[in-house]
């Protein structure tokens, strides 16, 4: 998956948050917070993924099909291991910055929840780009370590490729799923949304920093622009699947 190309032109003056390390950055007690609490989302998020990957695996109609699910699961539990590492590292537990977010995840799951195979793939997929993409539209405003270590972890597990061509390939074979699917991904496009932007409206650390009041972040107008971005995205990535978004 692409960075967005505004993501990675952030403001690096001298003064600038995305010009320092960690060590100078943190001592804005605000900033501090705001990090502990992006980074524990991102960890419950890439633990959510590696389970779910892991149920998708009991669904997949093949072996070779299980067996590259249960690789991509496998891929999502070393990023997790490596976000919780830095929480412990920088002095916050992981368990606690984890926390405030398993309701939001859990009822976008309980929302969500595939009937089959070939929904199961399109969640994924739709779920966890969107994800990705809001991920790196912040990453662009953090110091350079928490910056280096969120990009890195949202590198591509083969996900994409693979739902794209089993997805395409279901669709070639009967042209009926293209219209369920199209239906369910947007769907999903919704709920995530709506999720995401009521954990950082109930996290003032992480909305304070969004809108500007720490970090280089985003002033009001900014934050619109940016889930206009990701629902472009989206749309760009529906098209790859055979779907209309």
């Amino acid at each position: 998956m692409t960075t967005p190309d505004n993501a990675s032109d952030a403001s690096a003056g001298p003064t600038s948050v995305a010009a320092q390390d960690w060590a100078k950055a943190s001592a804005d007690p605000q900033y501090r917070a705001a990090v502990v609490d992006l980074l524990g989302a991102l960890a419950y998020g890439e633990l959510a993924a590696f389970e779910r990957l892991a149920e998708d695996a009991k669904l997949a109609p093949s072996l070779a099909d299980k067996a590259e699910l249960a690789k991509m699961a496998s891929a999502e539990f070393h990023h997790f291991e490596r976000i919780r590492d830095r929480l412990t590292e920088i002095g916050a537990a992981p368990t606690e910055a984890m926390e405030p977010f398993v309701t939001a995840y859990e009822s976008f799951h309980k929302q969500t929840a595939p009937s089959d195979w070939l929904e199961g793939l399109v969640k994924a997929y739709v779920g966890d780009s969107i994800a990705s993409d809001f991920y790196r539209e912040v990453a662009a405003h953090l110091d350079g370590d928490t910056r280096g270590l969120v990009l890195g972890v949202l590198d591509d597990t083969g996900h994409a490729s693979f739902a794209v061509e089993k997805v395409r390939a279901a669709i070639d074979a009967d042209p009926r799923v293209g219209g369920r699917l199209a239906l369910w991904a947007r769907r999903l496009m919704g709920e995530a949304l709506s999720q995401s932007q009521r954990v950082v409206a109930e996290r003032d650390a992480l909305s304070t920093m969004l809108v500007g009041g720490v970090a280089d972040g985003f002033d009001l107008a900014e934050v619109g622009r940016m889930f206009s971005r990701i629902t472009e995205a989206h749309t760009k990535r529906m098209a790859a699947l055979g779907l209309a978004a």
